[in-house]
């Protein structure tokens, strides 16, 4: 929550939980929470404590300010506490104001959030589950009951359930507290009848007449989300053995609020990975802050919990690029803006969330993209590769266009490998940059020329791998050679390596801080539609990629159908699979055929065909209907042909024999 006066009514109920005046308990009552602070001794354990928030229920606390601070600091001496707590604070928060005050990190857990955009009606599939078809229908046949926090004292059976499974759930955690703990009934009146009283329901799921899952859900003071305050469930019942309950309830949660419109909701704090399989695909870091006599940071933790810091922009950078920020809104994209009142971006305020700009945080999604690409075949050790080795674009030609434009200066030099991707000369020579063409060698367009190329000094080296237009790829050997021996910048467009059986780049580029990989999910992913691009490299490069990428260019939509694709990942490589056959299948037909005098190997989703009459072969196509590449100014006499189904592939060979 990031209203001061949500979290004072937070900690109200949580003096009605102590019953006390002040919030000042021992760090060992703070339930989940308290194993953060174990390393920190008993100790530190055990003294009474001021807590500045409204621990332990689920939103996060806003870092507090200097002013704050020192009220907090002077309440804590005249009660004679010796600590003081504020937990819960982002990660992404301004926390200076906290290390000024004498405060430590301690790390927490992570909250997660469900954006809820979309048509479907349904929650977004977690990402390495493939789906939440399960939960989902769980959620919908179990009987489940929702009504308005103020109208408790009509629901006595709820009030009862709530603090009963709460406090069977203290007594499995080894039961810190006395009496009936921190989410008793005393608490929940507390709730009912304060300001977030009137934003509160309570989610009640029976089965065989006996509550089963009870949550309670607060209404965000933006009115775009809902939190899931707190919630909790009886495990020994037979409805909630097989675990699903939790997660059943945060889809009936996800389900509803997506039915009235609502863009997103607080699934509450937890394991990252947990959270993911909740549908979570924003997780922000959280710390608490520890005042305490003595008091140091826990060997790592204080690297961990500190501020993210942007990574030093590469040496490879332009001078131009070195000299300016990240542009406008995009240098707050680790700052989550979802429950705030956003009045600073001039957008309609009537016209529903196509109105807004797209979500800037991109964190998940890379991870999600990483993940998954490193179980594909070919991506041995991507796992060492994080979120900040990655830069979504607007398709892969984005991303080599902003390579360029952040790399290179006017008069350096750019070497291309013809036959290659013609935009990358076009690019360049529109940045009014030196293009050197060292051509490939060989009868399959595949020798790569390294001691010409090295000797032509080039700033950036861009080479296509799988190669478009030939479909052949280049000798590892003597690609490692060239970003080894070279001082400058060697880019990989692998928009087609999907499609080959050898290997990709990509898990080196945390290795070579002077290679970048091209990826895009236009192809083997088939979203060409989305416009997604993927530039990995080192986070130096990123963050000069960064400064000249226009904000808000991924947008809502685009995220959207990659998250969803990323959850079909066996489906896509049985594509992919489908295409290679296919591909198998038409090399050996036109191989044969009279018009073809060449095919050419491919390891990609296409063949490159030299033909004997290709003026008139390529007339007789395009009068059939069929439209293919011609590609002859690249390659003499030569067309390229994407692989499409087996119809479609049918009737290029039909009207291939009768353009004879």
């Amino acid at each position: 929550m990031r209203r001061t006066a949500d979290i004072d009514a937070l900690q109200h109920v949580l003096c009605a939980a102590l019953g006390s005046r002040e919030p000042v308990c021992s760090l060992a009552r703070l339930g989940e929470d308290a194993a953060a602070f174990a390393a920190l001794g008993p100790a530190v354990l055990d003294r009474p404590t001021l807590i500045g928030g409204g621990a332990p229920y689920a939103p996060s606390h806003p870092a507090p300010s200097h002013r704050s601070l020192d009220e907090l600091v002077r309440r804590a001496k005249a009660l004679e506490v010796p600590q003081v707590l504020v937990p819960h604070v982002r990660r992404s928060d301004d926390t200076g104001p906290l290390r000024e005050a004498g405060f430590v990190p301690v790390a927490a857990a992570a909250e997660g959030v469900v954006r809820l955009a979309g048509p479907t009606g349904q929650a977004d599939a977690a990402y390495d589950t493939g789906g939440t078809d399960e939960v989902d229908g769980a959620a919908r046949e179990a009987d489940w009951e929702r009504f308005p926090l103020s109208e408790l004292d009509a629901h006595p059976w709820a009030r009862e359930a709530f603090a009963a499974l709460h406090r069977r759930a203290d007594d499995r955690a080894g039961g810190g507290a006395p009496g009936e703990g921190l989410y008793g009934a005393a608490a929940l009146d507390a709730l009912a009848r304060g300001p977030l009283g009137k934003r509160t329901e309570m989610l009640v799921s029976r089965a065989d007449g006996a509550v089963v899952h009870v949550a309670l859900l607060t209404a965000s003071h933006n009115g775009r989300g809902v939190y899931v305050l707190a919630q909790a469930t009886d495990d020994g019942a037979p409805a909630a053995r097989d675990g699903s309950a939790t997660a059943a309830c945060l889809c009936q949660v996800c389900l509803g609020a997506r039915r009235s419109g609502l863009d997103w909701v607080h699934l509450g704090r937890g394991d990252a990975t947990r959270l993911r399989r909740l549908g979570a695909d924003l997780l922000v870091p959280l710390d608490h802050w520890l005042r305490a006599p003595g008091l140091t940071p826990v060997p790592g933790e204080a690297e961990r919990a500190g501020e993210a810091e942007e990574a030093a922009v590469t040496a490879f950078a332009a001078p131009a690029v070195r000299a300016v920020p990240v542009p406008g809104p995009a240098r707050y994209r680790r700052q989550p803006r979802f429950d705030l009142v956003d009045l600073s971006s001039n957008t309609h305020p009537f016209l529903g969330a196509g109105s807004r700009y797209p979500q800037l945080d991109t964190t998940e999604l890379a991870t999600a993209y990483l993940a998954t690409l490193g179980r594909w075949p070919g991506h041995d050790g991507l796992g060492a590769l994080g979120a900040d080795h990655l830069l979504f674009t607007s398709g892969a030609v984005d991303g080599a266009a902003l390579l360029l434009t952040a790399l290179a200066s006017p008069g350096d030099r750019v070497c291309v490998t013809s036959p290659t991707f013609p935009l990358y000369e076009h690019f360049a020579r529109v940045q009014r940059l030196s293009v050197v063409d060292v051509p490939l060698r060989g009868d399959d367009a595949a020798d790569l020329d390294v001691d010409a190329i090295l000797a032509a000094g080039p700033r950036v080296t861009v080479l296509c791998d799988p190669n478009n237009p030939v479909g052949t790829r280049l000798d590892e050997d003597r690609v490692r050679a060239l970003v080894e021996r070279g001082d400058g910048l060697v880019v990989i467009d692998e928009a087609y390596v999907e499609f080959s059986e050898k290997p990709s780049y990509a898990p080196l580029v945390g290795r070579y801080d002077n290679l970048v990989v091209l990826r895009t999910l236009s192809k083997a992913w088939g979203l060409a539609s989305a416009r997604c691009g993927v530039v990995l490299a080192r986070p130096g490069v990123v963050e000069a990629l960064r400064r000249v990428q226009v904000p808000f260019g991924f947008t809502d939509a685009s995220q959207r159908a990659v998250r969803d694709r990323l959850t079909r990942a066996e489906e896509v490589l049985a594509g992919v699979r489908r295409v290679r056959a296919e591909r198998e299948r038409m090399a050996a037909a036109l191989a044969e055929h009279p018009a073809v005098d060449r095919v050419f190997p491919s390891e990609t989703n296409f063949l490159l065909v030299r033909l004997r009459e290709p003026e008139q072969v390529l007339d007789r196509l395009y009068g059939a209907g069929i439209l293919v590449a011609d590609t002859g100014r690249a390659l003499p006499d030569t067309c390229r042909i994407s692989i499409g189904d087996r119809h479609t592939n049918d009737a290029l060979l039909e009207a291939l024999s009768a353009a004879l």
